[in-house]
């Protein structure tokens, strides 16, 4: 006869002891954990509208979060251009009045299934009918406005996110309304908030008058406190300030802000809040940014069919007039035209590098003037071997993607950086800058391991920029099988947002189901 002892863990773990026998565990009871819900608010969301990253961000990293079983809706500003095949297809939920200050503004809730993912649009003409997303004399109180809405809209919605995700100043205020006004109400007790930093050159910066109309914060005195900077009501620095969690980008960039050189005054924050501040890097959707399926190229092409991509590089050059010839070395550049992307580095050393052996340089972009011009006189100067396209065309940047054998990054700082990215999904070796998610994603060359899936430059200086373009442009020329290993190298590294959405995943559960 023997004696049966039950143990209850923390697993429901039952062991029966026998004497002289071994111990069996039964197997684990599976206890069904409840899956996070998230609201992910941005003021520009692909495809509807996208001015940058952020709208790429917002519109792939949701459907990969539904793809692997978190709940994610979106919710941004019915804008006026936003196109009718996706406005004919919209649900009106409800329409309501938003207190804002002393006006009360209408808003009108409308529902769109776009692919797995639920988008909500927030209806306003007088601040929504705008043909952009920015770039108005009153985008302070209109972005103002669009984070307080989207509170009110909740109490609509027959959805209750654990976790509202914030992106960039845009939606910063969303967390200093939350604590303010809205946590008391039963649907906002529970709800947590995560606020992303995208890029921290751009804060939302405004009057501080703006304190007490339009935001209607002046007489809450932590808000107060937590908004003012020096001469200025700083939307970005209430959500660093308010928010449960934050994150950034990519972990470099996590580091970098930290310090007065990047952190754009908001360094102290950054060091403050460093236990509850994540970097996490950005992805690109591989299903839109595919060589084998996209269809503005001119011939598809894979690992496998590298000598296809010779074609592209015909292609582009009988598009913008340049020498035909598909053993050249051309070197591809799409960006905009700032000191941020280190367009002073690059213009300074242009002649010497465009002179080097023989390269083509095409470049797509806009930005200041001084560089729009230094470049048109750089295609003037070396007609047949430099095309300088001042403007934006997502069809002839695919196409340069695809066509270029080397990419240029060369940022003084970068968050994350989806060009080197997509560079390297197109088997095109990028030419970096080690800052930021540059630092991140692309590893540099090294002539005695051949390990590497780019070239990369460490300080903020011209010429160690023109000797990295040199030893990339003679690798190519001198030694193409290990330029095609590097390019093997880049295709096995994974760049989507499979493995970043999985970390938004374990963040949320951390903060949402705590």
């Amino acid at each position: 006869m023997s004696d049966e002892i039950k143990l209850m863990g923390s697993q429901s773990l039952v062991t029966s002891i026998v004497a002289n026998e071994p111990v069996k565990i039964s197997e684990p009871i599976k206890v069904n954990r409840p899956e996070v819900k998230v609201l992910f608010a941005a003021f520009e969301v692909a495809p509807f509208i996208k001015t940058g990253g952020l709208g790429d961000v917002a519109g792939a990293l949701p459907r990969y979060l539904n793809d692997i079983g978190v709940e994610t809706r979106v919710i941004l500003p019915l804008f006026s251009s936003i196109k009718d095949e996706y406005r004919n297809n919209m649900k009106k939920i409800s329409e309501f009045y938003v207190p804002f200050s002393w006006r009360n503004q209408y808003l009108g809730l409308y529902e769109l299934k776009h692919g797995n993912t639920i988008v909500y649009f927030l209806d306003n003409e007088y601040y929504f009918k705008r043909d952009r997303a920015y770039g108005y004399f009153d985008d302070g109180e209109r972005i103002a406005f669009f984070s307080k809405a989207l509170l009110e809209a909740l109490i609509y919605m027959d959805f209750e996110p654990d976790v509202l995700h914030l992106n960039d100043w845009h939606t910063a205020l969303s967390a200093v309304y939350l604590r303010e006004m809205y946590q008391g109400l039963e649907k906002f007790r529970k709800l947590k908030t995560i606020f992303t930093v995208h890029n921290l050159k751009f804060q939302g910066k405004f009057d501080p008058n703006m304190l007490k109309d339009p935001l209607d914060l002046e007489r809450y005195p932590n808000a107060k406190r937590q908004l003012l900077q020096k001469d200025a009501v700083n939307f970005m620095m209430g959500a660093l300030n308010y928010a449960d969690c934050l994150t950034t980008v990519s972990p470099t960039y996590a580091d970098e802000v930290k310090n007065s050189f990047f952190g754009e005054g908001l360094e102290e924050i950054f060091n403050r809040r460093a236990s509850i501040f994540k970097g996490i890097v950005n992805g690109i959707d591989y299903e839109i940014y595919n060589p084998k399926t996209d269809k503005n190229l001119f011939m598809n092409y894979d690992l496998n069919t590298l000598e296809l991509k010779k074609k592209n590089k015909i292609g582009l050059q009988r598009e913008l007039g340049l020498e035909e010839n598909d053993s050249v070395c051309m070197v591809g550049l799409v960006s905009r035209l700032t000191d941020q992307k280190g367009m002073d580095l690059l213009t300074t050393i242009f002649e010497e590098m465009i002179n080097f052996r023989d390269i083509q340089f095409v470049l797509l972009g806009q930005g200041d003037r001084r560089y729009e011009d230094s470049f048109r006189y750089f295609e003037n100067k070396y007609r047949g071997k430099v095309s300088s396209s001042i403007c934006f065309s997502e069809e002839r940047s695919r196409r340069i993607y695809a066509a270029s054998d080397l990419f240029l990054v060369p940022s003084i700082f970068e968050p994350c950086g989806l060009s080197q990215l997509i560079a390297m999904r197109y088997l095109t070796l990028p030419i970096v800058r080690k800052t930021g998610g540059l630092k991140d994603t692309v590893v540099p060359y090294n002539k005695f391991t051949k390990e590497g899936t780019g070239f990369a430059f460490q300080n903020i200086n011209a010429h160690e920029l023109l000797f990295t373009v040199k030893e990339a442009v003679s690798l190519f020329y001198d030694d193409y099988d290990t330029f095609k290993l590097l390019i093997k190298n880049a295709s096995e590294k994974d760049y989507s947002w499979n493995n970043s959405a999985k970390e938004y995943k374990k963040l949320y559960e951390e903060i949402g189901l705590a």
